[in-house]
């Protein structure tokens, strides 16, 4: 008798929301280390019995948090999108949850084929330090100076431009030029301030350290002229860089053909502004 046949592999991509105050990062790192892929990869491998690596859309740190991470898994299973999102979250742990999934090209890459990644930094100022947002905004004393830190960002290059200055330790063939599509600062609250910047792609500590830039010119210590001077400067002198736990990676967007989210994800279910 022959083997039945094996259902067609299909790629589904899913949209992903994570607390990443418990996790070492996002990607598969070395044995031991809890990361948001190990979690998904051990829901499926729970759910479907397919043991495989999935792709991410882009790698965040530790600490730092998520509710438009993409990723694809590839199946042979039956089940359809929506299935996915139901099963794989009642395997995933409670700081980490599929928002959607749907069917893509066989080909479609969440990484190289993303058009452009947004991000949101959460700062909470002017007060007494709260427990309740450690985890989620880099809380400074000093009352800082919105409109500074506004005039400051409208000085960042919106063209390609190396931006050595503002990123980690880079591995020597990567090119350290990057283009700024948008970098805002908007006053949420009293006491409350959301940096929000987006790019293609980002360096490593690049969003973290314009952020922690933008601090400065917050506080007086850099004047807007003086922040637009700080791309001259050498590799990794600007910043400082702001903590990973203010920092949440808030959509990933790509060509309408190329993927499409079944429900409605644009619902801002961000973290309250902290007042």
């Amino acid at each position: 008798m022959s083997a039945p046949l094996l259902a067609p592999a299909r790629r589904i991509a899913l949209l992903v929301a994570y607390d990443g105050a418990a996790f070492a990062g996002s990607q598969a790192q070395a044995a031991g280390l809890r990361t948001v892929q190990g979690e998904l990869e051990a829901a499926l491998a729970r759910f479907t019995g397919e043991r495989q690596r999935l792709r991410l859309a882009g790698r965040t740190d530790a600490g730092v948090h998520a509710r438009g991470q993409v990723c694809t898994l590839d199946t042979t299973s039956g089940h359809g999108p929506a299935r996915f999102v139901t099963a794989l979250n009642r395997y995933l742990p409670q700081d980490v949850a599929v928002r959607d999934a749907t069917l893509v090209a066989a080909d479609f890459d969440p990484r190289r084929h993303a058009l452009m990644r947004s991000y949101e930094y959460r700062i909470a100022h002017g007060r007494p330090r709260s427990p309740l947002l450690r985890l989620y905004s880099w809380q400074l004393r000093p009352t800082l100076d919105v409109a500074a830190m506004q005039a400051a960002a409208t000085t960042l290059p919106r063209a390609m431009v190396d931006w050595s200055a503002f990123a980690g330790g880079l591995a020597p063939a990567r090119s350290p030029l990057r283009s700024l599509a948008a970098c805002d600062v908007q006053q949420v609250g009293l006491h409350a301030l959301r940096v929000r910047v987006q790019a293609e792609s980002f360096l490593p500590q690049q969003v973290r350290r314009i952020v922690g830039a933008l601090s400065r010119a917050g506080t007086g210590a850099l004047t807007p002229q003086a922040f637009a001077r700080l791309l001259e400067g050498a590799a990794s002198s600007a910043g400082p860089v702001a903590p990973a736990h203010g920092l949440t990676l808030t959509d990933v967007r790509y060509a309408p053909e190329a993927l499409h989210w079944t429900e409605d994800c644009d619902d801002d279910d961000a973290l309250a502004d902290g007042e």
